[in-house]
C-alpha cells in the first residue's frame, strides 16, 4: 500500500508548495479541500493543515472537525493551520499589534522536540499573518518563539499534534524543509518510496491492465506535459496510441515541423493537421483577449472532433493534465482565478472515456518522468507556452502579417537564450521558467533606421523564474544578453523598431499579457 500524507487546502497561496515540498521528500501526498478528509484511508500516515487568507474570527472562516484525524495520525499546523487547533482546542487568537511578516529568528526553541531536530541557532522562519496565538491549550507546550512572536511554535503533550506559526515550505524558512521532513520521515514513519522511477513503473502497469487492447486517442501540444503522456502512454500500449497535433498557425516559428519530427524520433504515431486557414478566418478582427482564447478553444475541439471521428475504434480520450491544474480547478475559496483547458469532462458527442496518467504529477514531477523515460532534453525543459499560442501574445487583433513579425522576434530571443551560457556554466534558458515576447501591435512608436522616420511596433521580451507559476518574478536578464536581443530584434524583424523588457512580478501581473 502506498503511503501518503494528506493536505488540508484552507485556501493559501503556498499550499502547492507544501505539496511539492512533501514530494521533494519522496513521499506521496494528496491536497484536498479543507472539509474533504478521507474516511477509512488506512494509507493515510500524516496531516498537515495549510494557510488560508481568512482570520480564524472571520464568519466565512474554513473549518474543519478535528476529531477526524487527531489523536489517530500525526498533524501538523502551519500558520492559520496552527492557529485553528489553537482557537478549537481551548486557546486564543487575537488581532496582532501590527501585522508579523517577513523574515524571523527562532530565538529559543525546544531541541529535543522532534520537530526540530538537527536546527541551528536563531534559524531564520517567514511569517505573514494578521492574527497572533496569544494562548495555547491546556495539554500543549511552546516548543519555538522569536523575539515577536511567544508561540511561534508548540506541541500537544497529549496528542501527536505539532503546529508552527510560520511558513516552513517557504524558501526563506532557510531549515523549513529539515522541519518538514523531520515531521514527514521521522514523525509520520513515511517510507519515503515515490520516485520517477516508481511512478513511471507503476504507471505503466495500470495503463496496461486499464487500456487493455483498446485504442487511445492524445491530443499533443508539443509541450512536456503531453509529451512525456505521450510517451508514457506507449510505452504501455505501443501502436494502440493514436496522436492528434493540431497547428492553430500561431505556434512559434517552425514549431510545427520541428515537434514533428521529435515526434518521429520517439517512435510516436501522429497525424499532424495544419488548421491555421480555419483559426486565422475565425480570428479576423477580434481583439478582446477573452474571446481570442473561446475562439481558438472552440475551433480546437471542432478540428480534434473530426480528426478523432475518423478513428472508429477508439475509446478512450487521453490528456495531460497534472495535479496543478486539477487542484486550481478544486475551486477551494469559490472564486476561480482561471479554468483550466483540460479538466472538467469531455465532449458527450465524443463518447470516450478519461484516461489522465499524469494527473498526480507536478511539472517537475513530470520532467523527472521524462528523464526516467529517456526522452530527449530539449523536450524535457521547454518552457511552458500558451495553449492559445501566439495569439495571447499580440495585443490587438490577429493576423499572419503580426504573427510573423512576432514569431522572428521570439526565434531571436529564445534562440539567444538558449545559446547563452551563465557564469556557472549553466545555459541561461535553464534557468528560465518562462520567457516569450509580446507583440504591442495596438502601439507603434517613431524610430529613426538609416537616417529615415519609422513608425513602428514595440516589442516586450518576458521572462520569469518561478517553480509553479502559481507566483513568478521576473528574471534579472544580463545586460550583454539583454543588448544583443535588442539589436539583432531591431536590424532583423522588419515591421519592430523598438524593444522593452517587462519586469513585472505575479502578483499583480500574470506571467503572459492577455
Amino acid at each position: 500500500m502506498q503511503q501518503k500524507i494528506i493536505i488540508l487546502d484552507f485556501g493559501s497561496q503556498t499550499t502547492q508548495l507544501i505539496g511539492r515540498r512533501v514530494r521533494e521528500l519522496d513521499t506521496f501526498c494528496e491536497i484536498l479541500p479543507y472539509n474533504k478528509f478521507p474516511k477509512d484511508d488506512d494509507s493515510v500516515i500524516g496531516v498537515i493543515l495549510s494557510g488560508s487568507p481568512y482570520s480564524v474570527h472571520d464568519p466565512e472562516a474554513f473549518k474543519v472537525d478535528l476529531s477526524q484525524f487527531v489523536g489517530k495520525i500525526p498533524v501538523l499546523g502551519i500558520c492559520y493551520g496552527a492557529q485553528f487547533i489553537s482557537h478549537s482546542c481551548g486557546g486564543k487568537v487575537e488581532k496582532a499589534d501590527s501585522r508579523e511578516y517577513g523574515r524571523a529568528n527562532l530565538q529559543a526553541f525546544d531541541s529535543e522536540n522532534p520537530l526540530f531536530k538537527g536546527f541551528t541557532e536563531n534559524s531564520q522562519v517567514w511569517m505573514s499573518h494578521g492574527d497572533t496565538i496569544t494562548a495555547i491549550p491546556s495539554d500543549c507546550k511552546v516548543i519555538a518563539s522569536t523575539a515577536d512572536v511567544k508561540y511561534a511554535a508548540y506541541a500537544s503533550t497529549s496528542n501527536p499534534v505539532w503546529a508552527v506559526q510560520f511558513h516552513p515550505e517557504v524558501f526563506h524558512s532557510l531549515q523549513g524543509k529539515q522541519l518538514l521532513q523531520n515531521f514527514v520521515v521521522d514523525i509520520c514513519g513515511s517510507r519515503q518510496e515515490w520516485s520517477p522511477a516508481s511512478f513511471v513503473e507503476s504507471t505503466v502497469a495500470e495503463l496496461k491492465a486499464q487500456l487493455g487492447d483498446d485504442r487511445v486517442i492524445l491530443g499533443l501540444s508539443g509541450g512536456v506535459d503531453s509529451s512525456v503522456c505521450a510517451v508514457l502512454l506507449n510505452k504501455a500500449i505501443g501502436k494502440n496510441l493514436t496522436c492528434i497535433f493540431v497547428d492553430h498557425g500561431m505556434l512559434r516559428k517552425n514549431e510545427f515541423t520541428q515537434v514533428m519530427k521529435d515526434y518521429e524520433c520517439l517512435g510516436l504515431n501522429v497525424i499532424g493537421v495544419d488548421a491555421s486557414e480555419k483559426f486565422f478566418k475565425d480570428l479576423e478582427g477580434v481583439t478582446d483577449p477573452e474571446q481570442k482564447r473561446k475562439i481558438i478553444g472552440r475551433d480546437f475541439v471542432e478540428v480534434f472532433n473530426a480528426e478523432a471521428k475518423k478513428i472508429t475504434d477508439a475509446k478512450w480520450l487521453a490528456q495531460g493534465t497534472i495535479y496543478p491544474d486539477r487542484i486550481e480547478s478544486l475551486n477551494i475559496t469559490g472564486k476561480v482565478i482561471k479554468s483550466h483547458h483540460n479538466v472538467g469532462g469531455l465532449p458527450e458527442e465524443m463518447h470516450l472515456q478519461l484516461c489522465e496518467p499524469l494527473k498526480w504529477l507536478f511539472k517537475d514531477e513530470v520532467r523527472r518522468a521524462g528523464y526516467q523515460l529517456e526522452m530527449p532534453e530539449r523536450l524535457i525543459k521547454r518552457h511552458p507556452f500558451p495553449g492559445p499560442g501566439l495569439a495571447v501574445r499580440i495585443l490587438g487583433d490577429i493576423t499572419r502579417e503580426k504573427v510573423r513579425i512576432l514569431q522572428d522576434a521570439d526565434d531571436i530571443y529564445i534562440s539567444n537564450m538558449q545559446k547563452y551560457i551563465c557564469e556557472d556554466g549553466e545555459r541561461l534558458y535553464d534557468k528560465i521558467w518562462q520567457a516569450g515576447t509580446v507583440l504591442l501591435s495596438t502601439v507603434r512608436s517613431v524610430g529613426v533606421m538609416g537616417d529615415e522616420r519609422t513608425y513602428e511596433h514595440p516589442v516586450a521580451l518576458r521572462a520569469v523564474t518561478s517553480t509553479d507559476a502559481m507566483t513568478a518574478d521576473w528574471a534579472h536578464l544580463p545586460y550583454d544578453f539583454m543588448a544583443k536581443v535588442s539589436n539583432e530584434i531591431i536590424n532583423k524583424v522588419r515591421g519592430v523598431n523598438r524593444v522593452c523588457y517587462d519586469i513585472s512580478s505575479k502578483p499583480p501581473a500574470t506571467i503572459e499579457w492577455e
